[in-house]
């Protein structure tokens, strides 16, 4: 039975912090490719854009300022060109969402696991910024808050504050360099193409037909386990919950092998496993 492929994606709040991380031969012991759409510049600028629009919008919680896929590939794939490698799933994406990309091709400590970790944009830059010109004078506070008058930002003496601010007319006040974000990509279905689309270039790619890999899809008889993150407090749960739900995959390989139908092994997980959980996390609710 061929395995699932593993593709995971989270969320970047330092863009520049993390692509210094996974593209550093100080911060990786076995890094062998990096590939960029664009320029380093790119992300400082994108950086600092979303944190401004996250401000001006009064969201809670972190900013996004970009996202991180990691793709697991085949232990095979060391023959091939690593750059080239890298080049043929980064473009594949680009060219597919249209979006800039920076990945780099890495192995574990240990050299067990190789993998891409490719960080993409939800923006797009646009040809020409659009520019938003004063047609009076405007200020701002030392928060970067605009204020109505000048008086708001006097000191007692009559003054203007430090790191205060006053745009005077004709003068450009807002520059927007980027289009707003993509949905598609903060959309519940987005990994799970993402998984099948990759699953795909994949198996293109694979010498040797046993290396095939299946995409995870929700609702069928397999079940997804969890990574355990660093320094996570609910590793030790975790890592139980993994080993539970691995002994009911390997059940669903034999299974399979064995003729049964998926119909009959997604009637044993309903009744099993989801009508359960579902029982438990209604109590939980009710309590």
């Amino acid at each position: 039975m061929p395995r699932n492929s593993f593709i995971q994606m989270t969320k970047l709040h330092n863009v520049r912090g993390r692509i210094y991380y996974i593209s550093s031969p100080k911060k990786q012991e076995n890094l062998y490719a990096v590939y960029e759409t664009t320029d380093r510049n790119f992300w400082t600028d994108l950086a600092k854009y979303n944190q401004a629009e996250f401000k001006k919008n009064g969201t809670e919680g972190k900013c996004i300022e970009a996202r991180e896929l990691i793709i697991a590939l085949p232990e095979s794939f060391t023959e091939y060109p690593p750059d080239r490698l890298l080049q043929i799933f980064t473009d594949h994406f680009r060219q597919t969402y249209g979006t800039d990309c920076i990945a780099a091709l890495h192995h574990n400590k240990w050299k067990t696991n190789y993998h891409i970790h490719l960080i993409f944009s939800e923006r797009t830059l646009l040809e020409q910024p659009i520019e938003k010109v004063a047609t009076r004078n405007m200020f701002y506070d030392e928060k970067g808050n605009h204020v109505r008058t000048k008086k708001e930002i006097l000191d007692e003496e009559g003054n203007i504050r430090k790191r205060c601010k006053v745009i005077k007319k004709g003068e450009v006040y807002e520059r927007q360099m980027f289009t707003i974000k993509d949905a598609r990509f903060k959309q519940e279905h987005f990994l799970d193409e993402v998984k099948v689309f990759y699953t795909d270039v994949i198996n293109g790619l694979v010498k040797d037909e046993k290396e095939k890999l299946s995409a995870f899809k929700r609702g069928d008889v397999y079940l997804a386990t969890k990574k355990i993150g660093k320094n996570n407090p609910k590793a030790d749960k975790i890592t139980l919950n993994n080993k539970v739900i691995q002994d009911w995959n390997r059940t669903v390989d034999h299974a399979l092998v064995s003729g049964m139908e998926r119909k009959e092994i997604l009637k044993v997980k309903q009744e099993q496993i989801s009508t359960p959980i579902k029982a438990v996390s209604y109590t939980h609710l009710r309590a």
